[in-house]
């Protein structure tokens, strides 16, 4: 049986993308740049972690797949055929924390709301239910 590893987001700017989606998720950090990785980025021709064209997001306590955003040429044209789901115990709290870190509310449904990240990657907020 396959598990899922990572999730690939598409990016303008993946250091910007990983920072905003750290941000949005509980439990979610930017991997850290050691000097080994930092030398890599520079003979790749990368002045460092701003220009890096793939940013890994890691799980602080494991268990859950890792986030990439990678670097792409064109923009984004067309509704995700895949998106994230995430759940909150207040929406109209998280709502606003979203639209302040750059999200955009797109539409408000009875339960639940589409938002996009900063690069238009449209994503849902649901109300955690126990």
């Amino acid at each position: 049986m396959a598990h899922l590893r990572d999730m690939v987001f598409d990016s303008a700017h993946p250091a910007s993308a990983a920072r905003f989606w750290a941000a949005v998720l509980d439990d979610y950090a930017v991997a850290p740049y050691d000097d080994t990785e930092l030398a890599r980025l520079r003979a790749l021709g990368f002045d460092g972690p701003e220009d890096d064209p793939t940013v890994l997001l890691e799980p602080v306590s494991g268990g859950a797949p890792r986030l990439w955003f990678q670097l792409v040429p064109e923009q984004k044209q067309v509704k995700n055929r895949v998106h994230p789901d995430v759940t909150t115990t207040d929406m109209e709290a998280e709502t606003v924390r979203l639209t302040d870190l750059g999200a955009t509310v797109l539409a408000r449904h009875a339960d639940h709301t589409v938002l996009a990240d900063p690069e238009g990657n449209e994503f849902c907020l649901f109300p955690l239910t126990v």
